[in-house]
């Protein structure tokens, strides 16, 4: 306990509050201008600090974190090309609204924003991080850090989420304080729903016989009161973003099977959705032509989102869970209970969706259903931008808690791997008991793979599924579909990844025969720490149906250029 009459430098009063905030585990790459803060999180030995190799897998390593610990996440740079660095892993943790606070140093206040061309200042960084950033704040005193610090935290916890930079100049960071007395976070407030507006739409909804709820990643709190309204016999269909609120194996429950052929045929056989903490994006929506139940209904706790994307037939501004947990008192009160033929209509919609998925995998059917035997129940899910994960892992497998999937929400590739250390460091911080299971292409796999490193200094309990064929799957098909076939910048020069794990201590098997993966996946699934399996692709061969990216029209077909 420091003596609160021993003055302690303003980074260690950073680590200090990071500490109240209930902070674990932090993210980052050690620089000249954040040494004051990481010098006192290694002294305090309270926060377990990963050393990543760049700063945009740190990002994407603590927002895999926030996301999978349903908690705050930490991202700790330095200035300059650092802070923009990360600025890609910002703009993913803003879509997809995780609570996560950036810290980034600056240089001295006294040759700030000056144009003097100082080492590590980039021009007008703040305004750059107030882009990527759900707010961005400067601390301009020592005086005024924790106070900067706790509003940026209220920010980033208060829903809408997402990402919240904060900028301390190392001449500051260094600067001798008093411990202050009080450390504790602000409060975070929850916006309550106006009762009049749960009435009306508890009045449009005990008028529906077949009510759908879709559930988005603002209703990951919201489970205890889905159950209520699933007892009243909704039927549940999600976002991938709202997978596992409901366990995905739950006879009422659809997943995320959300824009196949079959689903829509039965969305038209409904007579009201209830859309609960979702923006309806277009890449599931079918760029916003998917035919949806009416009335359809929406809460959300951010008012701007009425309207947006579909037009509504009524709204509900306030949080998901409070809206819910409304809503099912008021229809609990006139003992509503849907058609009890709802749910076998949508099991038989759901089945025949994911039939159709399993048929297109064609030899790659064995592998997702021995990833799911292997894994269980209780396992993480994340997953990179790749042919793989459009195909099947946005869909299956399943799991069965709000928190175990993760995903590159802004369909960025290469943030997969780092976002599986990210959750591994959280799984083994909280005691979860959930191993984390990894999935990425060879394409995204190469941008960050010096986190590779990360992944074995850390020991992280995480299997990384890697296909590997050598290219831009999803682009090569995209190119066949709407590009006459032509195909340009998709063949990839790929590293020999035995050779390359060997050397960095990382273990590694090969499948070029799906007949060798019932063996080698149990060895790699049983094996504690990290594991990378490469899925020999070019040996297997490819999908039997191929996934050419979001769905296209007319205009979106392009001729070929006249030879000049």
């Amino acid at each position: 306990m420091t003596n609160p009459a021993t003055k302690i430098t303003v980074g260690a009063l950073v680590a200090a509050f990071l500490e109240q905030c209930g902070v674990k585990a932090a993210f980052g790459v050690i620089s000249i201008h954040n040494m004051p803060i990481l010098d006192a999180l290694a002294q305090r030995g309270a926060i377990r600090f990963v050393m990543a190799r760049g700063e945009a897998g740190a990002g994407n390593m603590a927002d895999a974190y926030a996301r999978s610990t349903s908690s705050l996440g930490v991202c700790i740079t330095s200035t300059g090309p650092a802070a923009g660095n990360i600025a890609g892993s910002l703009v993913e943790a803003y879509t997809a609204g995780t609570p996560l606070l950036h810290i980034t140093g600056q240089i001295e206040m006294q040759y700030l924003d000056q144009k003097l061309s100082y080492i590590h200042e980039a021009p007008d960084q703040l305004t750059m991080l107030t882009a990527v950033s759900k707010a961005a704040f400067r601390v301009r005193s020592a005086g005024t850090c924790l106070s900067t610090l706790k509003a940026a935290v209220q920010a980033a916890m208060t829903a809408p989420t997402g990402p919240v930079s904060v900028e301390i100049p190392i001449d500051i960071q260094q600067t001798l304080v008093h411990m202050p007395a009080d450390l504790s976070p602000l409060p975070v407030s929850v916006l309550a729903p106006a009762e009049a507006a749960l009435d009306a739409m508890a009045d449009r909804l005990a008028m529906a016989r077949r009510p759908l709820l879709w559930l988005g990643g603002g209703a990951r709190h919201a489970g205890k009161h889905v159950e209520r309204l699933k007892a009243m016999g909704f039927g549940i269909v999600t976002t991938v973003q709202g997978r596992g609120i409901v366990p995905e194996d739950d006879p009422a429950s659809l997943g995320a099977y959300n824009i196949q052929k079959p689903v829509e045929a039965f969305f038209q056989t409904c007579d009201a959705m209830l859309a609960v903490g979702t923006r309806l994006r277009s890449n599931e929506t079918l760029k916003y032509e998917l035919q949806l139940p009416r009335p359809l209904l929406r809460v959300d706790v951010d008012a701007a989102q009425q309207g947006r994307c579909y037009a509504d037939d009524g709204f509900v501004c306030g949080d998901a869970g409070l809206a819910l947990a409304g809503l099912a008192d008021r229809l609990e009160k006139r003992g509503y209970k849907a058609d009890p033929a709802l749910l076998a209509d949508l099991r038989k919609a759901h089945d025949a969706a994911a039939g159709m998925l399993r048929d297109g995998l064609g030899p790659y059917a064995q592998l997702v259903q021995q990833l799911q035997t292997i894994a269980g129940r209780k396992f993480n899910w994340v997953r990179d931008v790749t042919l793989s994960n459009s195909t099947w892992g946005n869909r299956e497998l399943r799991f069965f808690e709000p928190n175990a999937g993760v995903h590159a929400t802004g369909g960025g590739i290469g943030m997969g791997m780092p976002m599986a250390i990210g959750a591994a460091v959280g799984a083994a911080e909280t005691g979860s008991g959930r191993k984390t299971l990894g999935l990425a292409g060879d394409g995204g796999f190469i941008l960050n793979l010096g986190e590779l490193a990360t992944l074995v200094q850390e020991k992280c309990d995480a299997l990384i599924v890697l296909m590997n064929d050598q290219r831009y799957g999803v682009i090569r098909n995209i190119q066949d579909a709407s590009y006459g076939g032509r195909h340009c910048y998709v063949e990839l020069h790929t590293p020999d990844y035995a050779q390359l794990c060997a050397s960095i201590q990382l273990p590694h098997a090969r499948i070029a025969s799906l007949d060798e993966l019932p063996d080698q996946l149990k060895a790699a699934w049983a094996a504690k720490g990290p594991f990378l399996l490469e899925i020999d692709m070019r040996s297997i061969g490819g999908f039997k149906t191929n996934f050419a990216g979001p769905p296209v029209n007319k205009l979106d077909q392009v001729p070929a250029s006249p030879a000049v």
